[in-house]
């Protein structure tokens, strides 16, 4: 029998000042979520192009603006093929504790099927184009994207435009989507690391918008009105809001006329000039414990307050993560780790797995470290945890910079994560930023900004904790509070 404990600390919470994106020279923190220490670029088959030739060959992303607001931005790369997509600021921060889940329900609706297409209609025109159709929420963000022919380009801006603007929405396709979303539901919650910092943003979060999960509650999902999903369309999907990207064979010119076709209708107009403005996320030092000692692992998660995605702190914040790196047991590698944290995990056997992340939003974010060990080894592990955040920042070379540059090349392998890339930096920063930039603020990074950087972030704070499983070893919050500031730089 699961049993569920939740304190909140009485902390004095600092105001966190918003930076408008204008006067930000870099981005690229969405992609380093979770840094891995293998590049991804050197997989086998694809260490063809040196580093400088990536920067060099990196084409333009151009950027044009329709009338009603709608920003249409691509970058051609030569390809048979192409991505393209609409990104939309809307997601589960944008919802109340009644409608949390609309976004990630509308994701389900857009495939059953659109006024001028029905579900056949609509799978047959994807099928013969030999494309595929794909969507995603997140908490600030929801895309809807194609990857196709290249030549098929005007076809997949016309599909996209009807899933977006005429989505059918019958009361039938609805419930139907009721069995699938909770379904869905069901399967993210036997994935014990998605419980976890679903918790985690749950406890650090709490009282605000970004304490809700992006599937919401399986209540919400029962009750979910066709017209509580006509009103979150008609307050968020709005022309100013939306990205229209592409990535592949295309020309910009052609993609401004089909979005002048297509998206010209989109209205920028609120209700009563009702314009949604997100409301501040405080974070809260507290921690939210799921105890089942019949799960055989403990999934653990300790955060601080991270910097907000328009921050000049996210640089040096992303190379402390890749010095912290992160561990699986079945890399092997022991003492010849780079990771000090990865080698006491490998030799003292503290963990089946962890990993350094930094989830950046609008006004805020999550600076943390994730592991899954035995119910024995805990306290090692955080501890440990806790040690490489206050002390092993003062025993690098900044060596890591290296690994972070040629995972930034890696993980824009292909059409559909450039336009990914490109969808998120024009809705958050209002442009793309070039990879010669992002080298060049990387190599600004120096051992001593790490160190003052990840002192104001991390040293004598409120961390916000959620664990999972057989947690009877986890030590009490206030031990887990004191080993914040024990060690001094």
């Amino acid at each position: 029998m699961a049993k569920w404990v939740i304190r909140v600390l009485n902390v004095q919470m600092t105001s966190v000042s918003h930076i408008d994106s204008s006067t930000v020279n870099f981005s690229w923190l969405h992609m380093f979520l979770s840094l891995q220490p293998i590049l991804l670029s050197l997989r086998r088959g694809q260490a063809t192009v040196t580093y400088a030739q990536s920067l060099l060959g990196a084409p333009e992303t151009r950027l044009t603006a329709l009338d009603n607001g709608l920003r249409i931005a691509s970058e051609e790369t030569g390809h048979n093929t192409c991505t393209v997509g609409l990104w939309i600021s809307s997601g589960s921060r944008y919802e109340t504790e009644k409608n949390n889940g609309s976004a990630f329900f509308l994701e389900h609706m857009a495939f059953k099927g659109t006024k001028k297409f029905p579900q056949a209609a609509l799978e047959q025109q994807v099928e013969s184009m030999g494309a595929h159709l794909s969507a995603y929420t997140s908490r600030e963000h929801t895309a809807y994207y194609m990857k196709t022919l290249a030549k098929d380009l005007p076809k997949a801006v016309e599909l996209l435009s009807e899933v977006v603007q005429s989505c059918a929405l019958s009361e039938a396709d609805i419930e139907q989507q009721r069995s699938v979303v909770l379904k869905e539901l069901e399967e993210v919650e036997g994935s014990l690391q998605d419980v976890c910092l679903d918790l985690l943003h749950a406890t650090a979060f709490q009282g605000t918008p970004l304490s809700h999960s992006v599937l919401g509650p399986s209540q919400n999902a029962r009750t979910l009105s066709r017209q509580d999903l006509v009103e979150f369309i008609n307050s968020h999907y709005k022309a100013p809001r939306m990205v229209l990207a592409a990535a592949g064979g295309v020309t910009h010119e052609e993609l401004v006329g089909l979005a002048k076709q297509h998206f010209s209708g989109v209205s920028f107009e609120y209700e009563n000039d009702a314009v949604p403005v997100l409301s501040p996320c405080r974070f809260t030092g507290s921690e939210i414990r799921m105890r089942d000692d019949d799960i055989p692992l403990a999934h653990v998660a300790i955060a601080v307050e991270g910097a907000s995605a328009t921050s000049p702190d996210i640089v040096p914040l992303l190379v402390a993560n890749s010095i912290i790196g992160s561990y699986d047991i079945t890399f092997g590698g022991g003492k010849h780790l780079s990771s000090r944290l990865a080698r006491l995990a490998s030799e003292e056997k503290l963990c089946h797995s962890f990993q350094a992340f930094h989830s950046s939003y609008s006004d805020t974010g999550l600076l943390g470290i994730y592991f899954v060990t035995d119910k024995h080894s805990i306290e090692d592990m955080m501890h440990w945890s806790q040690n490489a955040w206050l002390v092993g920042m003062l025993e690098q070379d900044l060596e890591d910079e290296n690994a972070l540059k040629t995972s930034l090349v890696g993980q824009l392998n292909g059409t559909t994560p450039i336009c990914d890339d490109i969808g998120r930096h024009i809705l958050n920063y209002g442009r793309r930023i070039p990879l010669a930039e992002w080298d060049a603020r990387i190599d600004e990074v120096t051992p001593r900004m790490v160190r003052d950087v990840c002192t104001r972030y991390i040293y004598d704070k409120c961390p916000a904790v959620a664990a999972v499983g057989p947690i009877e070893q986890l030590p009490d919050y206030n031990r887990m509070r004191s080993a914040m500031y024990w060690l001094r730089f």
